[in-house]
């Protein structure tokens, strides 16, 4: 079956994870191309606050205080949708959380905690979202994986682990539904590292401040990647060239891999600074109400990605390669005859 998909400015819209980071900048992207919003998080003030500025621009909002591993805030979040827009068109699984530490150091209740968030969380989202949209034409689930999804590092091992479930997951839906025609578009989307307050919201066992290894891409990047998914079916997509590459490297030279990220790792996920408080605990207390989109990266953050978009475009990226090919063609055989 053929999936259409509305335009952005036709659409209800869930975010989950909603008042921080990626889920922030596709709130507010969203927001400024006319989508409805439901916004789900933990934080009813930062809720509020983003909620205000989205309805005092002229936006429409509604924001649902939830935990995405209860799956009954779920069910909430999903009933608010129909009764305040009677229903919605994309459900965006974007909540999640972190880990730092060696597997060996970390508490077995941390480990669950975050498979609660980043797994159980997409888990429910996804399903709740499938019975609805399947009930009301159709739409788009969007669960942010991570280049993790493909190839793990040291240090976010648990995490790795659960953007791996996410991925079979994901995979696993998708086939379900298009076995049925369901009118429903699946995508996983792969964002490499970004610079969001991920790191600070994480639980670190490091004794240091956590660092992002580079290449750093600015959240806009993974935002104009949902957006574009909401309106156009897409399979999956990485976002920023530098996971892509780490991906393929995984498959295609796994050893080589292993022994690049032990010697690599270990050392770029560490900054050197003193932890605070906040990231020592950061699986269980929701993110404060500054709206972050950013996390505050020292070094150089890419704000676009040129691979992204031509992945996203690939008809149009062909006809410009084509297109500039033939000028070079046309250029070189004047020199020649001019030369002649």
């Amino acid at each position: 079956m053929a999936i259409k998909l509305k335009n952005i400015n036709e659409q209800t819209i869930i975010i989950t994870g909603a008042t921080s980071g990626i889920g922030l900048t596709t709130a507010r992207m969203a927001a400024e191309r006319g989508a409805k919003l439901v916004l789900a998080a933990r934080n009813e003030d930062a809720l509020q606050k983003l909620t205000d500025e989205i309805t005092s621009a002229g936006g429409e909002a509604i924001f649902v205080v939830a935990d995405v591993g209860s799956e009954g805030d779920i069910n909430k979040i999903a009933a608010e949708a129909i009764v305040n827009f009677g229903g919605f068109d994309t459900w965006v699984n974007n909540a999640g959380v972190s880990i730092y530490g060696k597997l060996e150091d970390v508490e077995t209740r941390d480990f669950r905690q975050l498979f609660e968030t980043n797994f159980w969380g997409v888990v429910y989202g996804s399903l709740v979202a499938a019975r609805n949209l399947k009930a009301n034409g159709g739409g788009a689930i969007i669960n942010i994986g991570s280049t993790l999804s493909d190839r793990a590092i040291p240090l976010q091992g648990m995490y790795c682990a659960s953007k791996h479930a996410v991925k079979g997951f994901t995979d696993s839906l998708r086939m379900e539904l298009e076995s049925e025609n369901a009118p429903i578009s699946v995508t996983l989307i792969k964002p490499a590292a970004i610079d969001t307050p991920y790191k600070a919201h994480a639980k670190n066992y490091l004794g240091t401040k956590a660092e992002n290894p580079p290449p750093v891409y600015a959240p806009e990047t993974v935002a104009e990647t949902i957006l574009h998914c909401a309106e156009n079916p897409t399979r999956d997509v990485f976002v920023g060239s530098g996971g892509k590459a780490i991906s393929l490297f995984g498959k295609f030279a796994p050893r080589t891999t292993d022994l690049v990220m032990e010697k690599t790792m270990l050392d770029l996920q560490r900054s050197g600074e003193p932890l605070d408080n906040t990231e020592k605990e950061g699986l269980y207390y929701s993110a404060d109400n500054s709206l972050q989109e950013r996390g505050g990266y020292q070094g150089h953050v890419m704000e676009s990605s040129v691979y992204t978009k031509a992945s996203l475009h690939p008809i149009v990226t062909g006809a410009a390669l084509i297109a500039l090919g033939a000028g070079v063609a046309f250029l070189a055989s004047t020199r020649n005859g001019k030369n002649q």
